[in-house]
């Protein structure tokens, strides 16, 4: 049974959310079709231009992506700290962006005075922009439905271009987050579409990759920042240079003549995790499948479904078996 999106998506648990849409049937209409011959490859730089620019309005922040032929993959971060800091302009600027928004609200932006009613209901309207502004659904729909509206146009035809509703998985701890990362970054990989991660267009990891040789990390996604410790900045809990690492190590590994040749150096980041070499491997390859709405350690998805009243969560097993913390 399909539940509400206000079940699956909870601030109190995490503000990590892993999201994929597909397009209908599965089709190749974002790549070249190679039953028909025609090539949809120009549809992959809307997605990824359109993702961005929704970044900059919304409290949302891109952990990472990978925009395929038939399928998207976006890590996103709810910033509710950000979105509260914002003015009554600020809120209205950005709405405007997207929607045409309300005639108080553009008689507030042209200067123009409002009476005590009249503010009172601009305040009740931009709460509920704020609100907006900083959901992941909302995002998502503004996402797809702004390509599906494209695609469409250029195709000369009407009807669905995804599939139903987007999917979402919450990402609970350290080891969900760093393992969905890995296995959004190396999509391309595993489908047999680039060679390395440096290759892999339309993703996160090689824009972290390019912007990494000078020594920065990309602006228009959520920084990496280390470790957890006092005042720490926004940012992913993981240095820059073993995430890299670690996804660069893990590519070679899912490679079909080296597959299960494990290193005798594994990567910092596993260690600290706590995380098999060999569960992670397999993480790599079936993350997605193995896992629905809950992700993370089992300790942490009973802890969230104590709090939401879920007597059963699919996967705990799972998550007992790959993601909880491994004896040392």
């Amino acid at each position: 049974m399909t539940l509400p999106r206000s079940t699956q998506i909870s601030l109190d648990a995490t503000p990590y959310y892993h999201c994929v849409s597909r397009c209908v049937r599965r089709a190749f209409l974002c790549g070249r079709d190679a039953k028909s011959g025609k090539d949809y490859e120009h549809r992959r730089r809307w997605i990824e231009a359109r993702m961005h620019k929704l970044a900059s309005i919304f409290a949302l922040d891109i952990a990472a992506y990978a925009v395929m032929s038939n399928h998207t993959h976006i890590v996103l971060y709810i910033d509710t700290y950000t979105a509260n800091s914002w003015s009554t302009i600020e809120i209205i600027e950005r709405w405007q962006q997207l929607f045409k928004g309300s005639a108080l609200s553009q008689r507030y932006l042209r200067g123009e005075a409002l009476d005590a009613v009249e503010l009172e209901k601009l305040q009740e309207v931009t709460s509920l922009w704020r609100e907006r502004l900083v959901d992941i659904s909302w995002f998502m729909r503004c996402l797809n439905e702004s390509i599906a509206r494209q695609a469409n146009a250029e195709d000369n035809c009407t009807g669905r271009f995804w599939e139903g509703r987007f999917k979402s998985q919450a990402l609970l701890d350290e080891r969900a987050l760093a393992a969905c990362l890995a296995y959004v970054d190396l999509n391309p990989i595993r489908a047999g579409i680039a060679k390395t991660p440096e290759e892999s267009n339309y993703t996160s990891i090689q824009q972290r990759i390019h912007t990494a040789i000078s020594g920065q990390q990309p602006k228009s996604l959520l920084p990496l920042v280390g470790g957890e410790r006092r005042d720490m900045p926004k940012g992913l809990p993981f240095q820059l240079d073993h995430y890299l690492e670690l996804v660069d190590w893990s590519g070679r590994q899912l490679h079909p003549k080296k597959r299960g040749a494990i290193p005798e150096n594994i990567p910092p980041i596993l260690n600290r995790l706590g995380i098999s070499p060999k569960h992670w491997l397999y993480l790599n390859r079936n993350f997605e499948s193995r896992f629905k709405r809950l992700v993370g350690s089992a300790e942490a998805v009973r802890q969230v479904c104590a709090q939401q009243n879920k007597r059963w969560v699919h996967g705990l097993r799972d998550c007992q078996r790959f993601l909880s913390p491994t004896p040392c």
